[in-house]
């Protein structure tokens, strides 16, 4: 079993670039988990963060240690909730978490729709250039959860995992989707992974379709404007 520290923010404005709740704060005590996250919690970009199939952000904990060691001249920046993450704790990592896991926490059941596919605004809040791509060819990217039922949720109770759904680790969905060559069978095997999230899963099948991988620039690097 494993208790989450648990971190919301509020949309801040970036002098730079453009708003974004990344910058989050941790909270004790009891929360209200809503089918779109907690209460009291923001996405400044609803198109591509929050919604009902990434209502939370979960990092392992463990992995700010290979962050202090990759970047030591900013090892102090380097620990939770530095990547605008809900959750964080330690002994659940991409190798062991499955897509489609369902978790009991308190109240609510919580289940794992896909890694996070992280975004350039990683690059300006860690104020590492090109942060965003070293983290995803890291595949220390952590993942995203909806609530399949929501309630009462307290980061002193633990997540205890009640469903495997797939024989696909989050780690393993991170290869596929960003680190290996275009593969229709495993494109083929990630969609068939239960729950997976509807923003994957038109990806994979966009693959499958038009015979490429999409381009990711944008999504890592940001655009004029951003």
């Amino acid at each position: 079993m494993h208790s989450p520290l648990v971190y919301i923010g509020k949309i801040k404005p970036y002098y730079d670039h453009s708003p974004s709740a990344i910058d989050k704060h941790a909270v004790d005590g009891e929360l209200i988990l809503t089918p779109l996250g907690f209460e009291g919690d923001q996405q400044a970009d609803p198109r591509h963060h929050g919604g009902a199939d990434r209502a939370l952000c979960h990092y392992p904990r463990e992995h700010y240690d290979y962050w202090k060691q990759r970047f030591p001249e900013q090892a102090d920046q380097f620990t939770a909730p530095l990547f605008g993450e809900n959750l964080s704790t330690q002994n659940l990592t991409e190798e062991t978490v499955f897509i489609g896991d369902i978790f009991r926490w308190g109240q609510a059941l919580i289940q794992v729709t896909q890694p996070r596919s992280p975004c350039y605004k990683l690059n300006y809040h860690c104020e590492i250039n090109g942060f965003a791509r070293i983290m995803q060819d890291s595949g220390r990217c952590g993942w995203l959860y909806r609530v399949v039922s929501a309630g009462k949720v307290n980061p002193g109770k633990p997540l205890e995992l009640v469903s495997r759904n797939s024989d696909v680790s989050v780690a393993e969905a991170i290869s596929i989707a960003f680190n290996s060559p275009f593969d229709e069978e495993q494109y083929r095997r990630l969609l068939s992974a239960s729950s997976l999230s509807a923003s994957w899963s038109k990806n994979m099948q966009m693959r499958i379709l038009t015979k490429r991988i999409e381009d990711m620039e944008r999504r890592l690097v940001g655009a004029s404007g951003d």
